[in-house]
């Protein structure tokens, strides 16, 4: 999470995370942090580029990049594709419509989430024309290209990944992106993702995102995640809307401790945190990345626990 950890200590702990033996890595990509208390948010595209630089298997992701507002879709796909140059090919791109939180800071207006997935799409199909490496010329509703070209590509196409929530846009993006991205394990939406596509279109992958919050010491493991994370306790369609860090601190006023540890993972318990991760398989998911809350406790995290989680994980998980 950029919010959490400056950039720094975002690529040493990319680097670790690698020699551990994780499959892939993924950064958010926002302009602001939830909670002043997370007092991070370096720019990912930067950070991106050094830990690409910094390992040399693991995959890469945005989780997730919004490319209608903060930035201009032909913009995110030069980023893309320089990215996957970068990598030699380990770079996917994740996107999604966005939160308020981010984007107001360019001074535009916040549109309602249909006006947001409409925007989403039009920048998908202009993100998919660039990498082809062809001239594009594309005049939309909502965005223009003129003669615009990505001259630096990577060997293998880069993959999209789509952030959706609900019926609508898995509708849209469905057959638009090639994998799914979530933070709820939702098996309706799996399903309805593989009903749209069809037989005719490739499987996909489904990536989920689950926090958690080891310490050898529960009750401090506890209280960071109710410090850095009960902005969480909202839920998506709530967390989209909300404009400033000031919001968010107003919006979680009244959650408890408690309340972040009925819904994180808190603690030593390796086996615990297993059966947080489990309704993902469960639902459907093919990936999942996992998110050890605050900075703090984040080196003994990876150097005590991380490994041992990773084959209890893969132990529990199905193999196919």
């Amino acid at each position: 999470m950029t919010e959490q950890s400056g950039p720094k200590d975002l690529v040493r702990y990319s680097i670790a995370a690698e020699r551990l033996g994780f499959d892939f890595e993924v950064a958010s990509d926002h302009y602001f942090p939830w909670l002043d208390a997370q007092g991070h948010a370096p720019y990912a595209w930067s950070l991106l580029g050094a830990v690409a630089q910094a390992t040399q298997s693991v995959e890469l992701m945005t989780y997730v990049t919004c490319p209608t507002l903060r930035y201009h879709p032909a913009v995110v796909a030069q980023k893309a594709a320089t990215l996957g140059v970068l990598s030699d090919g380990r770079f996917q791109l994740n996107v999604g419509a966005g939160e308020n939180l981010n984007e107001h800071v360019v001074g535009e207006r916040w549109p309602a989430v249909g006006e947001r997935h409409d925007l989403l799409e039009e920048a998908v199909e202009i993100i998919r024309a660039l990498l082809t490496g062809d001239r594009v010329n594309y005049a939309g509703n909502y965005f223009q290209v003129d003669s615009a070209k990505v001259w630096d590509l990577p060997d293998e196409p880069i993959q999209i990944g789509a952030a959706v929530s609900g019926p609508d846009s898995i509708a849209r993006f469905a057959t638009l992106a090639d994998h799914l991205v979530a933070v709820e394990p939702d098996a309706d939406a799996v399903r309805a993702w593989d009903d749209a596509r069809g037989d005719a279109l490739p499987e996909t992958r489904k990536i989920g995102q689950v926090p958690i919050s080891w310490d050898r010491d529960k009750d401090r493991a506890v209280a960071r995640a109710h410090e850095q994370f009960r902005w969480f306790a909202g839920g998506w369609k709530v967390n989209a809307d909300l404009p400033t860090t000031e919001a968010f601190e107003a919006a979680s006023q009244f959650v408890r401790p408690e309340d972040v540890a009925e819904q994180i993972a808190c603690g030593p318990d390796l086996d615990a945190i297993v059966e947080s991760v489990s309704p993902y398989w469960e639902a459907g998911f093919t990936d999942v990345a996992i998110v050890q809350v605050g900075d703090e406790g984040q080196d003994e995290f990876l150097e005590k626990a991380a490994g041992p989680l990773l084959e209890r994980l893969r132990s529990a998980a199905p193999t196919s």
